[in-house]
């Protein structure tokens, strides 16, 4: 075992000395040493209770004749994050939690290690993590916050965010907003739509790195806890069996993730975090992937943002098994860390409400849920939920409106001065630009939240909540701050999107974008010390802002 290196031999003296103030015991250095990867803080509603699904996993582990070490990874809560300075360091954190998993693992020669996650980017750091030490592992998301209520209107984050945009065009009060602030969360677990980190579990169950049905398990219900200490059992015996995570997840799983992501109508931002995580797992799933899939897996769920259902429902109706089940003639067999294949968990599924999880010959929309537009705007691509796009706003053109940074847009957007027909440009916003690549849920709910869905469209090289829905297209690549053309658009130029023939374009030769370009440079930012390492490593959001 891995261990041996810190626990055999005489010369190893010095270090089991040190673990033996730890607890160990002489039986103890004869079994396998467990990490726990645990996210869990007081401050992101989603981790707050995942002290009680480490004590299963480590219960788990016990049991199976294993030793745990529990150590800490950071999260952040890109709600809270969310409208200000604090969201520039999101997806920033996805490469320090990576790093964090990888020198606790590596720094102590553990033998496997459970990553404990929920949120949006604490599971793709610890997947990343997990491709590149490929010590065992096995994951454990820690389950979606029951939905919130308003009499029968389910309610969620974006719930919150919408009602500031009606507050602001003057059609509700701020009683109302207050009641929707109070109702929409109840308590812990992952914001409850399939937004990215609901997106993320269920992705992970999809590439066979977590048991199933833990994508889709609430916070709340006793099944996760079984689910843990089942995971914490599993865990040793991958690292008996010598099965590591690329012996798991290959080209076929990570294209079966996409699949699913296309039928459940998952979060954009999924487009950043499987191809980082394919470079990870050394193969390469990119954005070419992911169009291609869209356009053979119809999108067979409607759950929020871009339908009514929640989380709880899409588990209720079978969970991601079901989905698969659905898929199964598609999907391309794998294994898991069950012990069971791809196929077998699909054909084993059922799906108990037809309605919740279509057959694909009924999808609510014939293509999957995310879609890949380029053009002389995006030559590398961009990126929209178009499951949770208006029959509107498919084809759309409009008078470029132009930002340079989110701040500046949503004061316009609050303002009324965005109006009918405006394509809302914000840049200098991207994975180098920011630096950080916030996601911009403000803009995008008030401009839902002010009835200008189907009239209001939104481009940006930053990124987008898994809530966000309408004409909303991000990860524009090139970004500004790389000299891509969203720099050179002006307020007036007519911006043309296309999402069924995927193009997004602006009505201006190349010469007339070189021209401009030449005369611009990236606004001047002060940045911090992890900002500017960032800045120095970070790829574009085509590339998955993935740090080379």
């Amino acid at each position: 075992m891995r261990s041996d290196s810190v626990k055999l031999g005489l010369d190893k003296a010095p270090a089991r000395s040190l673990l033996r103030a730890d607890g160990l015991k002489d039986e103890d250095f004869g079994k396998p040493f467990i990490g726990i990867a645990n996210s869990w803080n007081e401050i992101v509603p989603g981790h707050i209770h995942l002290n009680e699904i480490a004590a299963a996993v480590r219960e788990g582990i016990i049991e199976a004749g294993g030793y745990p070490f529990t150590f800490g990874v950071p999260a952040v809560c890109d709600g809270i994050a969310m409208g200000h300075e604090g969201m520039r360091y999101s997806l920033i954190s996805r490469e320090v939690i990576s790093d964090c998993c990888e020198v606790m693992v590596q720094g102590h020669a553990l033998d496997g290690w459970v990553g404990i996650t929920n949120c949006d980017k604490v599971t793709p750091g610890m997947l990343m993590a997990a491709g590149r030490m490929n010590v065992p592992a096995i994951m454990v998301t820690g389950g979606a916050m029951e939905v919130g209520k308003d009499g029968d209107e389910n309610l969620d984050l974006q719930s919150v965010f919408e009602a500031l945009g009606e507050h602001s065009a003057g059609k509700v009060d701020e009683d109302h907003v207050r009641k929707i602030e109070c109702r929409a969360c109840p308590g812990r677990g992952s914001c409850s739509g399939l937004f990215t980190a609901n997106t993320m579990a269920c992705l992970t169950e999809a590439m066979g790195l977590s048991l199933p049905g833990c994508g889709t398990t609430l916070a709340t219900d006793p099944e996760k806890l079984r689910i843990a200490k089942e995971s914490g059992r599993r865990i040793v015996e991958l690292v008996l069996r010598g099965i590591r995570p690329r012996d798991v997840v290959g080209p076929a799983s990570l294209r079966n993730a996409v699949r699913v992501d296309m039928a459940i109508g998952g979060s954009t931002n999924t487009a950043l975090h499987i191809p980082a995580i394919s470079k990870d797992f050394g193969c390469d799933v990119g954005l070419e992937d992911f169009d291609r899939i869209s356009k053979e897996v119809p999108h067979i769920t409607s759950i929020r943002p871009s339908g009514s259902y929640c989380i709880e429902d899409l588990d209720d109706a079978g969970g991601v098994p079901a989905v698969m089940n659905r898929l199964s003639d598609i999907l391309e067999d794998a294994p898991t860390v069950s012990g069971r294949s791809i196929k077998e968990i699909a054909g084993d599924a059922k799906v108990s409400d037809g309605e919740i999880i279509r057959p694909l010959d009924n999808p609510y929309h014939e293509q999957g849920g995310i879609a890949v537009l380029k053009g002389n705007l995006a030559p590398m691509g961009s990126v929209v939920k178009q499951a949770a796009v208006s029959p509107a706003m498919m084809r759309f053109s409009g008078k470029a409106k132009v930002f340079d940074g989110e701040a500046s847009a949503t004061e316009a957007i609050l303002s009324g001065a965005v109006v009918p027909g405006d394509v809302v440009i914000i840049r200098y916003e991207g994975p180098k630009g920011a630096p950080g690549m916030p996601e911009m849920l403000s803009p995008t709910s008030l401009i839902i939240g002010r009835g200008l869905g189907d009239s209001v469209a939104l481009i940006t090289d930053g990124r987008f909540s898994g809530a966000s829905r309408g004409g909303a297209i991000g990860h524009v690549s090139p970004e500004a701050y790389e000299g891509g053309p969203i720099a050179a658009i002006r307020d007036g130029d007519i911006v043309d999107i296309d999402i069924p023939g995927r193009t997004i374009s602006v009505r201006l030769s190349d010469e007339e974008i070189s021209e401009r370009l030449s005369k611009t440079a990236p606004p001047e930012k002060e940045i911090t010390g992890v900002q500017r390492k960032y800045r120095r490593l970070v790829s574009n959001g085509a590339n998955g802002a993935y740090l080379g």
